[in-house]
């Protein structure tokens, strides 16, 4: 039997500010697979929230109509377990509101971690973050949308964790699948 981490780890995926393919910051849009598919992986790593952030008020509520459609009525007696994986899943306008849910939820402020394609001066590791988690202190993992976060969001975090190398010089992994992975590496035995 596996030994299970005791963790406070949080997600967001954000969609604004990103960049898009020709480094522009831009807002994207919120894609109800990502919502579905991450959802799945939080819950099978035991992530305790996973925010949507988006300053879109149709986005929003697009997700939240997700939520509500698998969590009552119809769509929760027809896929019992989309609800359970839903149950973490929050919606914010921004990264600082999310960080301020989070620290209501907490009793304090979550160490923020943005994840993206390159190294940076305050990145860290996989072991050290895998630490800190084991240290029961609140974390943050924040993901971007489009071609990655905007260097602000980068800048303000308190760290960056290290990018995931593949085989080549191609890195851009969608979304979902970096998730994935990165969980697996810091959650999983």
């Amino acid at each position: 039997m596996a030994d299970k981490i005791k963790n406070d780890v949080h997600l967001a995926l954000v969609h604004y500010p990103v960049y898009n393919k020709n480094g522009e910051t831009v807002v994207s849009s919120v894609t109800t697979l990502d919502v579905h598919d991450i959802s799945r992986v939080v819950r099978t790593f035991a992530v305790n929230s996973f925010y949507v952030v988006t300053p879109l008020k149709t986005q929003r509520q697009l997700v939240e109509r997700l939520i509500e459609h698998w969590m009552t009525g119809y769509g929760a007696e027809y896929n019992p377990t989309r609800k359970e994986a839903l149950q973490a899943t929050r919606v914010t306008h921004n990264l600082k509101e999310t960080v301020s849910d989070l620290t209501k939820r907490c009793g304090q402020k979550p160490l923020t971690v943005a994840t993206g394609a390159k190294q940076f001066s305050n990145s860290i590791e996989f072991r050290r973050l895998r630490e800190e988690i084991r240290s029961e202190t609140p974390i943050l993992l924040v993901f971007g949308t489009g071609w990655g976060l905007e260097k602000s969001i980068l800048n303000e975090a308190d760290y960056v964790l290290d990018p995931i190398g593949g085989i080549g010089e191609y890195n851009h992994l969608p979304v979902r699948a970096a998730i994935a992975i990165i969980l697996d590496r810091l959650l999983a035995r």
